[in-house]
């Protein structure tokens, strides 16, 4: 039988190690904020890509503690009292044990993964979109050609059992042959706050892949989910390549960024429940056109949040974006 001392030092290792975790998780998280991008070649589509690397979080793994109101409003037989327990506790069992406490302190864990990111410059192209009677109509299109791959080291919780218990002090690395993504690609104008959904287009898809000399295949959001992306570690690996489009831009837009969906499985979620808020972590790229309505084509789109001297037009800026200072692209959960 443990003495009462070495039970006190389980539970401040235990403690200590808890902390532990949460600090480094804490650490890697903020080094993922403000890990550099990279700009690499390649030869599938000629040119510059930009290369975001993917920042799974070891927080993103866990919720908790959290209470399970929904299963006690629809389950009160469990609660203890009436007629049966009238002093609203257990005859034998801590209370601790039983299911109505146990659903006051739940842990719900899980694996994430994410994929990499890589982008060609956004640029625009006009191009014949077919109006809903069916006739052609030449429009000013805005797109971005990018890559998808898939690194492995996904993270999930592993148990260690200690005392007939499984406690989770450890998050370990696992990669499968291959994973499968669901994009959605959101064009943010950042004055306006004006939102545009990616639209699938797939006559100006074709013209696009001419035009970027596209020598792999090319997918719309919609295509691209029908592809398994395999799991590579080789930097020369061509990846999966797909194109969002949006049409009816603001021709005056200045600042605005694009938020990609379904790079990761991670999400935020306060307390449980369908009314609870819901939040997808999505990737928020950077950009910004100096130009103005004409002869938008000829326009260079820049990556990034502009520089400026004067402190006050820089912090007006920042506040557009929603930063704090200048970053090219950010991890958000919305």
């Amino acid at each position: 039988m443990f003495s009462r001392r070495a039970i006190l030092s389980s539970g401040l290792c235990f403690a200590f190690l808890s902390n532990t975790l949460a600090q480094d998780a804490e650490k890697k998280s903020e080094d993922a904020e403000k890990a550099p991008s990279s700009t690499e070649q390649t030869k599938f589509a000629p040119g510059v890509v930009t290369v975001i690397p993917p920042a799974p979080d070891p927080l993103e793994t866990f919720d908790g503690p959290l209470t399970l109101q929904t299963l006690l409003d629809g389950h009160p037989e469990i609660l203890w009292g009436g007629a049966s327990h009238p002093e609203g506790v257990p005859h034998f069992d801590p209370r601790s044990r039983m299911l109505a406490e146990m659903a006051q302190q739940v842990f719900l864990r899980r694996e994430i993964y994410c994929f990499e990111f890589a982008f060609k410059p956004l640029r625009q192209i006009l191009t014949d979109v077919p109006r809903p009677d069916g006739r052609l109509q030449r429009k000013l299109i805005w797109y971005m050609v990018f890559r998808i791959r898939y690194l492995g080291g996904d993270l999930r919780p592993a148990a260690d059992e200690i005392g007939g218990k499984d406690v989770y002090e450890r998050i370990e690395s696992v990669s499968y042959e291959s994973r499968r993504i669901f994009p959605m690609l959101v064009l943010n104008n950042r004055i306006t706050g004006k939102r545009y959904l990616d639209r699938v287009l797939p006559a100006t898809k074709e013209k696009i892949a001419i035009r970027e000399q596209i020598t792999a295949p090319l997918y719309n959001t919609v295509e691209i989910s029908r592809v398994a992306v395999p799991q590579t570690t080789d930097a020369a690996a061509p990846g999966v390549w797909g194109v969002a489009t949006w049409e009816d831009v603001d021709p005056k837009l200045d600042y605005f960024s694009v938020d990609v969906f379904g790079l990761t499985n991670a999400f935020q979620q306060d307390g449980e429940g369908p009314k609870a808020p819901y939040r997808k972590k999505a990737l928020q790229l950077n950009f910004y056109r100096p130009g103005d309505a004409i002869a938008q084509t000829e326009d260079t789109i820049r990556f990034g949040v502009p520089a400026f001297e004067k402190a006050k037009e820089q912090r007006n800026v920042l506040d557009h974006y929603g930063l704090d200072e200048r970053l090219d692209y950010r991890w958000i959960f919305r």
